[in-house]
């Protein structure tokens, strides 16, 4: 780091012309290119894949996902003849789409269950030929335009389902700016210099600048979810600022200090600049364990998120010292210049209010770790309620199409018609002689290929489907169940369950486990056919379950990578293993905020909200991954300084007290940076962006203010040298890696093969 930090800073004026070129050529690509963002919920080896691959394969027009067109009539009945004409004009609109296979009208022979008991809510159902993450968005921007023009003051029109929700992509908006806004104060209030304020930002602002370019550019190679560019610009901000702003901070240390400028930029990236790097391969390894998931829809978002780590610690470790070159001591504030200028050298490596709390610490280490230990004990405990599932529409935000739609048919049918199961059935054993009929009571939606089928043929019920058709229907958490619908040869056979709750309701869940577990195996015994429960809410119930599954094996790869990384590092089996502990504790307490606000609902209306619900079943692991990445991060940056001083004085007490006192402040900045940006994503209409940004700022606040300046360095304090002991035979077989660079492990002390664990 040394060396390439020196040769940034003799060439300021290449690596910022290579940078420039490289943000102008990458966003041009992407911009020609243009995005292919795609949410891909493939799960091989589910039941819910194997609805789809059955549709797929017999029940072409049936395999498509479909949206709810809904109108509300407020001056009367919905089949009042101008109301009716107005309707029917319109669906005739959306039938032309392109991507529309056919629209099941209120209006059409088997429609009348379409139509609300009081004749004021009714709703069309338009099937698009494919999924509804493929269908084209100037499809999806047509149908909505259609709907917002057709909208009167006698007569309500809204959309909602699948397809449309596609158009609702998180975007990073004026709300998230305003955390760089906050960070930037932050910075300011701290160094006392606008350039020492700038140079942070300007270094994360240039790593975003390329990542989110390759990322765009990416996603037409590989799946990439439109979630995860906002994801990684999210982490890209947070610790691109903090990644520059730790090698800064000891830059102005330096300078302080009476160093020269060139000397000072190489000492600073030797030993800040090798922490930088350290960690952000801790968090880049941290989110490669979504790999082992193996889920698809998670690769994108650890791609996009790592791609901006990389060029976090790219920019931090070329373009920061080039603009360290060109600020010169203007990075200082004016007073730390006068001084300077006056000969008075600051060689203290903190100031006199984080130095008494670092003694403090030291004096009481047990009593405040209990303390602390028990608040965010507390603070965790929502976690044990944690509920994995999918928030259904009823969570966007007031206002939206998808929000009108969802809570007018709940309104007028009943919540469960917003996420009807689908029951696909492989009959190859025992085919149907001809077709069975179309859906006619309780559904909500059908292909319109079934149109021109006798309505006599359509009521009849097969024999094979009787025993599963009243099953169902015997179940008290079913509302309805369609008239099966059969394909062309009668090898498949689909209808569509009702239940009485909302897609995002356990008793859904459960109602979804008692078809798989109990009727289903019954049926298929008795008549030697298949039964599959498929369609979205199911989809995301197994989506929840396989993330569930894929737990242990994510969890162990984390924290064993990365506790192999710190012992590598500090020569240490204690502080890998403690900080793997407590890391877990901070994102505990994360979750526990996390499921409090947006499963139980606290506080919920502050950030604007919709009803509570289950926690996004991908959140848990992707937030792990980047809550023990940064954590990893304060846990490097804290150890690092500590683990220079007992390289230097071989002294346990001095070396935990001087690395806490000096690092306090970064900490202090860098976390409350991370705060600011990452809680200014709340502010966003994306009900997953706002949970990832409350958890994250959460984590950190918790994990730097909790953990990194009071619980780590107080059992530091208690254990003593035993902090640093390795055992002889493995410091020989380890490879040697240094984060503090050869300037400081040339000054080595004494492995410790024996101590005890106590204070010193």
């Amino acid at each position: 780091m040394r060396t390439l930090g020196v040769w940034s800073y003799r060439h300021p004026a290449v690596i910022v012309l290579l940078w420039l070129l490289a943000i102008g050529g990458v966003q041009v690509a992407a911009g020609v290119g243009g995005p292919d963002y795609r949410n891909s919920f493939a799960l091989p080896e589910t039941d819910s894949q194997a609805a789809v691959d059955l549709l797929d394969e017999r029940f072409a027009e049936a395999s498509g996902d479909a949206d709810t067109l809904v109108v509300r009539s407020t001056e009367g009945s919905v089949n009042d003849p101008d109301v009716r004409v107005q309707v029917e004009e319109l669906l005739a609109e959306v039938a032309a789409i392109d991507s529309v296979d056919g629209v099941r009208s209120p209006y059409g022979p088997m429609g009348a269950s379409q139509i609300s008991p009081d004749g004021t809510v009714a709703y069309a159902v338009v099937q698009y030929a494919t999924a509804g993450i493929e269908v084209p968005r100037d499809d999806l921007e047509s149908l909505t335009d259609l709907v917002e023009d057709a909208g009167t003051e006698a007569l309500e029109v809204s959309v909602g389902g699948q397809g449309v929700a596609a158009l609702s992509t998180p975007q990073v908006g004026v709300g998230e700016l305003i955390g760089v806004a906050f960070a930037a104060l932050v910075l300011f209030i701290a160094f006392r210099s606008v350039v020492a304020m700038v140079l942070p930002i300007a270094s994360a602002a240039a790593a975003l600048g390329v990542a989110t370019g390759l990322v765009r550019l990416g996603s037409n190679l590989v799946t990439i979810s439109d979630v995860a560019p906002v994801l990684g610009v999210l982490l890209g901000l947070g610790v691109g600022i903090d990644y520059a702003l730790l090698i800064l901070n000891r830059h102005r240390t330096n300078l302080r200090a009476g160093m020269r400028l060139r000397e000072s930029v190489a000492t600073a990236m030797d030993t800040s600049g090798r922490a930088v790097v350290f960690a952000g391969v801790t968090v880049v390894i941290a989110l490669g364990g979504l790999l082992v998931t193996g889920i698809e829809f998670l690769y994108g978002m650890a791609l996009s998120a790592a791609v901006s780590v990389v060029f976090a610690v790219l920019a931090a470790g070329t373009l920061l010292p080039a603009l360290l070159r060109l600020a010169g001591r203007r990075i200082l504030s004016p007073a730390d210049r006068r001084a300077l200028a006056a000969g008075q050298l600051k060689r203290a490596p903190a100031g006199p209010g984080f130095t008494r709390w670092a003694n403090l610490v030291a004096r009481r280490p047990v009593a405040l770790v209990l303390v602390a230990v028990a608040v965010l004990g507390i603070i965790a405990y929502p976690m044990l309620d944690l509920r994995l599932g999918t928030a259904d529409q009823g969570n966007d935000p007031a206002g939206t199409t998808t929000r009108q739609a969802y809570d007018t048919l709940a309104e007028a049918f009943g919540p469960g018609v917003n996420g009807p199961l689908l029951i696909a059935v492989d009959l190859s054993n025992d085919p149907i002689p001809a077709p069975a009929g179309r859906p006619d009571e309780g559904t909500a939606r059908e292909p319109a290929a079934a149109a021109g089928r006798d309505p006599g043929r359509q009521a009849q019920v097969p024999a094979q489907l009787a025993g599963l058709i009243a099953d169902l229907e015997d179940d008290p958490a079913v509302a309805g169940v369609s008239t099966p619908m059969a394909n062309a040869d009668g090898t498949a056979a689909l209808l569509r369950v009702i239940p009485t709750t909302s897609p995002q309701d356990q008793a859904t869940s459960d109602l979804i486990d008692r078809v798989r577990t109990d009727i289903a195996p019954a049926v298929e015994a008795a008549h030697g056919i298949q039964v599959h429960v498929g369609g979205p809410t199911a989809t995301f119930d197994d989506f929840a379950e396989r993330i569930q599954d894929a737990l242990p094996a994510f969890i162990s790869l984390v924290i064993g990578l990365s506790m192999l990384l710190l012992v590598l590092a500090f020569r240490s089996l204690v502080i890998p293993l403690v900080g793997a502990l407590l890391n877990l504790l901070s994102a505990a307490a994360a979750f526990g905020i996390v499921v409090a606000v947006f499963q139980w609902g606290w506080g919920a209306e502050l950030i604007g909200l919709g009803k509570a619900g289950p926690i996004e079943p991908f959140l848990p692991v992707v937030l792990f991954a980047l809550l023990f990445g940064l954590s990893m991060d304060y846990q490097v940056f804290l150890v690092s300084r500590m683990h220079e001083e007992w390289v230097r004085t071989g002294d346990n007490a001095t070396a935990v007290r001087t690395g806490h006192a000096a690092t306090g402040k970064v900490i202090v900045v860098a976390a409350s940076i991370m705060v600011f940006v990452f809680g200014a994503f709340v502010l966003g209409d994306a009900r997953t962006i706002k949970l990832m940004g409350l958890g994250m700022a959460a984590a950190v606040l918790l994990d730097a203010f909790v953990i990194r300046l009071l619980i780590v360095p107080a059992l530091m304090q208690r254990l003593g040298r035993a902090n640093w002991w390795l055992p002889g035979w493995l410091d020989r077989v380890l490879p040697h890696l240094s984060i503090e660079g050869p300037s400081v492990t040339a000054q080595t002390v004494e492995p410790v093969a024996d101590v005890s664990i106590r204070e010193g």
